[in-house]
């Protein structure tokens, strides 16, 4: 019978693979009477800094009858997995082959999804492959031409191919499992489906994004790079087909998985009538402190550098408004989250390794749209556009990212531009007022935040920290509507509007399996072409 062990822990010097000895001894249990294990769940508890622990739940076999009970250690509870829900396809007949639009993560998987099951989907994906995106990018951080189609936002794998790889997920059941086990599958270590907080790391990405692309391909799925949707064809509420630079394509089902920065779609959707809506998203900027700082601050004893590698941290300031942290890059570097030419944007990222010496974080406030003073479903993007264009303009316009010591912006401060400010950002930062880059209510937000995280830190948090800003590409600042059962527009059968872009997820995980979901919709319905 399996039964879930939860809350077991275990200090950090521990070694996973001494796991299953340590939970035989605890629970009283003879060697062959522990047939198997899995780990559902581990993570680790930082709150005693110099007695770090990692807690694990975990799934085990043991012989019908065995009683087990719980301790001060650890519970003992009926283990109640949920089976992964994989239909049989269809039989109501399809015209066409599905087409998914954009190679994001919820794009990914839709198609990767999709393939496995017979439907030989197609993807088109309005960005280069990401053997061609690495060296663009790489040419723009080193000062080359912003290129408007091959970028950090758009190219296969989407802005989660360069955006940390982080796979935290507030949601959980066998969809995350069944997308975590796929990353796996493509390239990801085994672990990743059961750390608390799973990293795959930007260097690691490409080669996962691309293997899926493979598999899918092996499977009859087809790639289109170099294809950027231009228009929908719609007759009677119903799909016709889509309008692309490459040409027509015919298509009766699409799942629309455009991403939170193709601002150029959404106005196109918008026009041909689709129903469209401004939501809450976040802005702010991006601070970096000394890897070292944050180390310390987290770490009791140096040991546990070369356990658990560079440190991370969350930090939430309640108030009128709530300022947090998110996308923490630990041993990572600022990049620019520029998909139009002449703006500039913030985000991070870290490799696997988080070897260098900075550490940067999201800093963010959620704003309403009754923030943005209009209610055109188009607002909050438009607002982006005006502190984009405004961070670009006032560094001379080559990309440069404005900066700021967090002592200086909070005392309203204009740093000279002379001064000399550290940081990440490859490209070249220069000293300027960011406050010039907030919407008041954001501004407002932070200054009165950031005290507050200092305070948590005993006064160590600001001292060192460095400002980068604008940061607004966390969410999207758009809805497409989508009925809650069918996961189409109303109205407007065949299209499936999904992931960051369409304004139903929050992450890579989250996209991948509104993706995934909205593909299973397909199969449960249709039959393979």
């Amino acid at each position: 019978m399996l039964i879930r062990i939860a809350n077991f822990r275990t200090p950090v010097e521990s070694p996973e693979e001494d796991l299953r000895e340590r939970l035989r001894r605890k629970l009283g249990l003879d060697d062959t009477d522990l047939q198997s294990f899995r780990i559902i769940r581990k993570s680790l508890d930082a709150r005693q800094r110099r007695s770090l622990q990692y807690v694990y739940s975990v799934a085990v076999a043991v012989p019908d009858g065995s009683k087990l009970k719980s301790s001060s250690d650890f519970q003992v509870q009926p283990f109640e997995g949920k089976p992964f829900f994989d239909p049989s396809p269809g039989t109501t007949g399809m015209e066409h082959r599905p087409v998914v639009i954009g190679s994001g993560p919820a794009g990914l998987l839709a198609g990767y999804y999709l393939a496995i099951k017979g439907y030989r989907p197609i993807i088109i994906e309005r960005g280069r492959p990401v053997k061609e995106r690495v060296p663009a990018i790489r040419k723009f951080d080193r000062g080359g031409e912003h290129d408007e189609e091959n970028n950090y936002l758009f190219g296969e794998g989407g802005a989660g191919c360069f955006s940390d790889g982080k796979l935290t997920c507030r949601i959980t059941g066998p969809d995350v499992d069944w997308v975590l086990k796929s990353f796996v599958d493509c390239g990801g270590r085994p672990s990743l489906t059961y750390e608390h907080r799973p990293h795959l790391g930007s260097n690691k990405l490409p080669m996962i994004c691309r293997n899926y692309r493979r598999k899918t391909e092996a499977l009859g799925g087809e790639y289109r790079f170099g294809c950027c949707l231009e228009g929908v064809k719609i007759s009677d509420g119903r799909l016709q087909g889509l309008e692309t630079s490459s040409g027509f394509i015919p298509a009766s089902h699409c799942i629309l998985a455009i991403g939170h920065s193709a601002r150029d779609t959404y106005r196109m959707l918008l026009d041909a009538g689709l129903p469209l809506q401004a939501k809450a998203f976040q802005m702010g900027l991006r601070i970096e402190h000394p890897q070292q700082l944050i180390n310390e601050h987290k770490y009791g004893r140096e040991e546990y550098l070369q356990q658990l590698g560079a440190a991370d941290y969350t930090l939430v300031a309640k108030g009128e408004r709530d300022l947090f942290t998110f996308c923490m890059c630990a041993g990572g570097v600022v990049i620019p989250s520029v998909s139009e030419p002449n703006m500039y944007c913030s985000n991070g990222m870290s490799n696997s390794r988080h070897d260098t010496p900075f550490a940067n974080s999201g800093l963010v406030v959620t704003l309403e749209p009754e923030h943005f003073g209009s209610a055109h479903p188009l607002a909050g993007v438009e607002l982006q556009r005006l502190y984009e264009a405004r961070a670009f303009e006032m560094t001379g316009g080559n990309y440069e990212a404005p900066v700021q010591r967090a002592v200086d912006f909070l005392a309203n401060r204009t740093p000279s531009p002379q001064e000399v400010i550290p940081s990440s950002y490859e490209r070249g930062v220069k000293p300027r007022n960011l406050a010039e880059v907030l919407p008041p209510p954001i501004l407002k937000a932070i200054q009165a935040g950031l005290p507050v995280m200092d305070a948590k830190w005993k006064g160590k948090y600001l001292p060192d920290a460095v400002l980068v800003g604008p940061e607004m590409r966390g969410s999207s600042p758009v809805r497409i509507d989508r009925d809650r059962e069918s996961w189409q527009i109303p109205g407007l059968s065949g299209v499936y509007p999904v992931g960051e872009g369409a304004g139903y997820a929050g992450g890579i995980v989250t996209a991948a399996v509104d993706g995934l979901r909205a593909a299973r919709k397909i199969v449960e319905q249709f039959a393979p072409v």
